[in-house]
């Protein structure tokens, strides 16, 4: 790594210049966006590659790639190429914006999909910080966890090379950061060292118990009184356990007549392999296994906006987070702060934010026998709902939290100390992260 650069110098204006770069505006930086653009002394700049929500007083600027990935690129380097051509985007955008006057102290971006790939080229006094989500490994990785047989080799080659500009991007930073303990662990152990662990932070202010005031609620009937268990997506998909939790909801809903179950979320694939066209979506193929479901009990909300999805959470009598090995949601830690009562996957992940019996009641992934018997459990202890909420609450607050984490990651782009500026970055769903 790049040796560590001194702390962002302010400008001829007095103003410290910081530049974000993620490939979705805001991601990960809504929370830090927010925070810096509220801050009079620093003057920050986003670019994106899409605009997925807002930022108060933070419009994107948009780099838009020369052309596609070529249709007879060998398949392991499409997403290299990929990669290079949202890179060389953002290289010639951010050109503009420096002939313009616009020379950043800091960068802080996104790995993964390319447009941190030629910074450290156009701004190489700049302190450089880079956010690592995933490193792609074809066995005992989130791939392999799904397969029904080991990978064979062509497709542990590919996720090898997927790795290449995640790597080019590590080499050029001054920084590295990753949300948990075990993202870090999926990096080969001669680069772990280089990589800090740092959350997001979820703002626990916001996500706390409270009462339910969303006339969306209202609209779906969830004044009404009676049990509710809760599921919230980015999309409804295998890496998030949408196929097992539809099958413990079936058997919920056969046992519990009074029971309500909700899904927020969009019928879509983030991270998942997409279903062939004749199978229809996962939500589609989930109906069709159950269909001596009671639908008017099954309550799809669509994407939900913020303070709705919040009021969702509060409303929860159970609610269930399942993901295979992979990047953890925040929507986990945003309904332990809530003090939901969490069923949730015994996968890696989980197990570094809850523990069974401690914070939450773990279960097998596959296991939706196993995943509806816990939901029962719950229904009828009141006692255990709140022992688990509140221990979730404390955990999410204790270790979690914006007003903690913020300012480290202000620290790490050598800012000074700045308050955590109101919740003024919007997601348009309960995405997973």
């Amino acid at each position: 790594m790049a040796a560590s650069r001194p702390a962002a110098a302010a400008n001829d204006a007095g103003r410290q210049r910081v530049l974000l770069v993620h490939d979705r505006f805001p991601g990960q930086f809504g929370h830090l966006a927010a925070d810096l653009a509220a801050d009079p002394a620093i003057e920050v700049r986003f670019l994106a590659g899409h605009a997925d929500g807002g930022v108060a007083g933070l419009e994107p600027d948009l780099y838009r790639p020369a052309r596609p990935v070529h249709a007879d690129t060998h398949p392991y380097l499409r997403p290299l190429e990929r990669a290079v051509l949202n890179g060389q985007a953002a290289y010639r955008r951010l050109s503009e914006l420096r002939a313009a006057g616009f020379e950043p102290e800091a960068v802080h971006f996104h790995s993964g999909f390319g447009p941190g790939l030629f910074l450290r080229d156009l701004f190489p006094s700049a302190r450089l910080v880079g956010h690592f989500e995933w490193y792609y490994n074809g066995v005992d990785g989130d791939a392999a966890f799904l397969a029904e047989s080991p990978l064979d080799g062509d497709a542990r080659c590919r996720l090898r090379t997927r790795n290449a500009d995640i790597l080019l991007e590590l080499m050029a930073a001054d920084l590295a950061v990753t949300p948990t303990r075990f993202q870090r662990a999926q990096f080969p152990p001669a680069l772990q060292d280089r990589i800090t662990v740092l959350h997001d932070g979820v703002n626990t202010g916001f996500f706390a118990p409270g009462p339910v005031r969303s006339p969306r609620l209202v609209e779906l009937g969830l004044d009404r009184p009676g049990p509710v268990v809760t599921y919230a997506t980015r999309g409804m998909e295998p890496y998030r356990g949408f196929p097992q939790f539809m099958q413990a909801a079936g058997l919920l809903l056969r046992r519990h007549p009074d029971l309500r179950v909700v899904v927020a979320g969009s019928d879509e694939v983030a991270y998942s392999a997409r279903p062939a066209p004749n199978e229809g979506s996962y939500l589609e193929q989930a109906l069709a296994a159950l269909p001596d479901l009671d639908r008017s009990r099954l309550i799809l909300t669509g994407r939900l906006a913020f303070a709705d999805y919040r009021d969702l959470l509060r409303r929860s009598t159970v609610h269930v987070y399942l993901t295979v090995p992979f990047v953890l949601s925040w929507s986990l830690i945003e309904a332990m702060a809530t003090g939901c009562a969490l069923v949730a996957s015994d996968t890696a992940p989980v197990r570094e934010a809850i523990a069974h019996d401690r914070e939450a009641l773990l279960v097998d992934f596959f296991d939706s026998e196993a995943l509806a018997a816990q939901a029962t459990a719950l229904l009828a202890d009141e006692a255990s709902r709140v022992r688990l909420g509140a221990a979730a609450r404390a955990r999410a607050v204790a270790e979690y939290d914006l007003a903690t984490l913020l300012p480290q990651r202000r620290a790490l782009l050598g800012l000074p100390p700045h308050k955590v500026a109101r919740i003024s970055a919007q997601r348009s769903s309960v995405a997973a992260s």
